[in-house]
């Protein structure tokens, strides 16, 4: 069974910049289609924060556009999120996700992160 557990969150002053990872237990066989991040504030829905597929396309949520890049990391199996120029409107809980073909995406628990004014 496939687990992800983020890190790298915390809280960081406005202006400062931040790196997530993603750590993968388990084997998942699927190919993977794609991959990301995705942040939900209290009291908002879920939102994408920025994914790369399988044909190294990214993709960026519209907040966050110019200030955020994704990566994968050494193995290839799960995503880097780097962001910088933080806002306080970027305090939410982080999620990875990493979706194979065929079934529906792995989620992590997710991991806060906190931007002080």
């Amino acid at each position: 069974q496939v687990q992800l557990v983020e890190s790298g969150g915390g809280l960081v002053r406005s202006g400062g910049s931040l790196k997530l990872t993603c750590t993968m237990s388990g084997t998942e066989r699927r190919p993977i289609n794609a991959m990301g991040w995705y942040r939900q504030a209290p009291g908002k829905q879920r939102e994408l924060v920025a994914a790369i597929d399988s044909a190294d396309e990214t993709h960026f949520g519209a907040a966050v556009k110019g200030r955020a890049s994704i990566s994968r990391d050494s193995s290839g199996n799960t995503p880097v999120l780097q962001m910088t120029g933080l806002k306080p409107e970027d305090t939410a809980v982080y999620f990875c996700n990493v979706s194979p073909y065929g079934r529906a995406g792995h989620w992590g628990q997710g991991t806060q992160v906190t931007v002080s004014s």
